[in-house]
Protein backbone atom coordinates (compact mmCIF):
# COMPACT_ATOMS: atom_id res chain seq x y z
CA UNK A 1 0.00 0.00 0.00
CA UNK A 2 0.98 3.45 -0.68
CA UNK A 3 0.32 6.31 2.29
CA UNK A 4 -0.27 10.01 1.03
CA UNK A 5 -0.88 12.61 3.41
CA UNK A 6 -1.17 16.33 1.89
CA UNK A 7 -0.21 19.92 3.31
CA UNK A 8 0.10 23.06 3.06
CA UNK A 9 -4.07 24.02 2.59
CA UNK A 10 -4.96 27.23 4.22
CA UNK A 11 -6.19 30.71 3.90
CA UNK A 12 -4.96 33.41 1.49
CA UNK A 13 -6.56 36.43 -0.52
CA UNK A 14 -7.07 36.66 -4.33
CA UNK A 15 -3.75 37.45 -5.91
CA UNK A 16 -1.92 35.05 -2.99
CA UNK A 17 0.48 32.10 -3.33
CA UNK A 18 0.26 28.99 -1.53
CA UNK A 19 2.45 26.06 -1.61
CA UNK A 20 0.91 22.37 -1.07
CA UNK A 21 3.00 18.99 -0.24
CA UNK A 22 2.10 15.97 -0.67
CA UNK A 23 4.13 12.98 1.16
CA UNK A 24 4.28 9.48 -0.05
CA UNK A 25 5.34 6.30 2.18
CA UNK A 26 4.71 3.03 2.53
CA UNK A 27 5.12 0.39 -0.85
CA UNK A 28 6.43 3.59 -3.02
CA UNK A 29 8.61 1.80 -5.10
CA UNK A 30 6.93 1.77 -8.97
CA UNK A 31 5.06 5.03 -8.48
CA UNK A 32 4.99 6.52 -11.96
CA UNK A 33 2.43 8.99 -11.62
CA UNK A 34 1.38 11.40 -9.33
CA UNK A 35 -1.51 14.06 -9.44
CA UNK A 36 -3.61 17.21 -8.13
CA UNK A 37 -7.04 17.08 -8.00
CA UNK A 38 -9.46 19.72 -6.88
CA UNK A 39 -12.88 19.29 -5.29
CA UNK A 40 -15.00 22.57 -4.88
CA UNK A 41 -17.64 22.14 -2.64
CA UNK A 42 -20.89 21.00 -4.18
CA UNK A 43 -18.82 20.02 -7.55
CA UNK A 44 -16.87 17.06 -8.58
CA UNK A 45 -13.21 16.15 -8.00
CA UNK A 46 -11.63 17.52 -11.31
CA UNK A 47 -7.82 17.01 -12.64
CA UNK A 48 -5.11 20.24 -11.29
CA UNK A 49 -1.93 19.16 -12.58
CA UNK A 50 0.26 16.07 -12.95
CA UNK A 51 3.67 14.62 -13.43
CA UNK A 52 5.44 11.90 -14.47
CA UNK A 53 8.01 10.74 -11.40
CA UNK A 54 10.87 11.15 -13.85
CA UNK A 55 9.66 14.75 -14.03
CA UNK A 56 10.04 15.04 -17.36
CA UNK A 57 6.70 15.02 -18.14
CA UNK A 58 4.09 17.92 -16.61
CA UNK A 59 0.15 18.15 -17.13
CA UNK A 60 -2.08 20.95 -16.16
CA UNK A 61 -5.52 22.23 -16.96
CA UNK A 62 -6.28 25.03 -19.07
CA UNK A 63 -7.97 26.80 -15.68
CA UNK A 64 -4.04 26.66 -13.83
CA UNK A 65 -1.66 26.56 -16.64
CA UNK A 66 0.95 30.18 -15.96
CA UNK A 67 -0.26 30.13 -12.53
CA UNK A 68 -0.03 26.52 -10.80
CA UNK A 69 3.37 24.36 -11.10
CA UNK A 70 3.63 20.80 -10.16
CA UNK A 71 7.16 19.19 -9.05
CA UNK A 72 8.58 16.20 -7.11
CA UNK A 73 11.39 15.33 -4.55
CA UNK A 74 12.46 11.90 -5.65
CA UNK A 75 14.73 11.42 -2.56
CA UNK A 76 11.98 13.43 0.24
CA UNK A 77 9.00 11.38 -2.14
CA UNK A 78 7.18 14.46 -2.02
CA UNK A 79 5.28 16.13 -4.61
CA UNK A 80 4.70 19.85 -4.63
CA UNK A 81 2.42 22.23 -6.57
CA UNK A 82 3.23 25.46 -6.35
CA UNK A 83 -0.03 27.68 -6.48
CA UNK A 84 0.35 31.60 -7.68
CA UNK A 85 -2.46 34.38 -8.14
CA UNK A 86 -4.59 32.26 -6.54
CA UNK A 87 -8.18 33.38 -7.60
CA UNK A 88 -11.72 32.60 -5.76
CA UNK A 89 -12.40 29.86 -7.98
CA UNK A 90 -9.41 27.74 -6.96
CA UNK A 91 -10.99 27.10 -3.70
CA UNK A 92 -11.46 23.52 -3.04
CA UNK A 93 -9.99 20.74 -1.36
CA UNK A 94 -6.92 19.48 -3.15
CA UNK A 95 -6.29 15.46 -3.35
CA UNK A 96 -3.00 13.99 -3.59
CA UNK A 97 -3.17 10.83 -6.12
CA UNK A 98 0.03 8.36 -7.64
CA UNK A 99 -0.37 5.46 -9.57
CA UNK A 100 2.38 2.66 -10.59
CA UNK A 101 0.91 3.37 -14.48
CA UNK A 102 0.88 6.03 -16.77
CA UNK A 103 -1.41 6.95 -20.10
CA UNK A 104 -1.29 9.77 -21.97
CA UNK A 105 -5.09 9.16 -22.32
CA UNK A 106 -6.30 9.46 -18.67
CA UNK A 107 -3.64 11.08 -16.84
CA UNK A 108 -6.42 13.39 -16.07
CA UNK A 109 -8.90 11.02 -15.19
CA UNK A 110 -9.54 10.27 -11.47
CA UNK A 111 -9.82 6.51 -12.62
CA UNK A 112 -6.48 6.82 -13.66
CA UNK A 113 -5.20 6.52 -9.92
CA UNK A 114 -5.01 3.81 -7.39
CA UNK A 115 -3.92 5.85 -4.25
CA UNK A 116 -5.66 8.98 -3.02
CA UNK A 117 -4.70 11.15 0.10
CA UNK A 118 -7.26 12.80 2.87
CA UNK A 119 -7.09 16.53 0.86
CA UNK A 120 -6.17 19.53 2.01
CA UNK A 121 -8.68 22.98 2.16
CA UNK A 122 -7.70 25.75 0.19
CA UNK A 123 -9.51 29.01 0.18
CA UNK A 124 -9.31 32.28 -1.80
CA UNK A 125 -11.10 34.85 -0.19
CA UNK A 126 -11.95 37.95 -3.05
Amino acid sequence: QVQLVESGGGLVQAGGSLRLSCLASGRTFGIYTMAWFGQAPGKERVFVAAIRWNAVSTFYADSVKGRFTISRDSVKETLYLQMNSLKPEDTAVYYCAADRYFSYTTYNSRDQYAYWGQGTQVTVSS
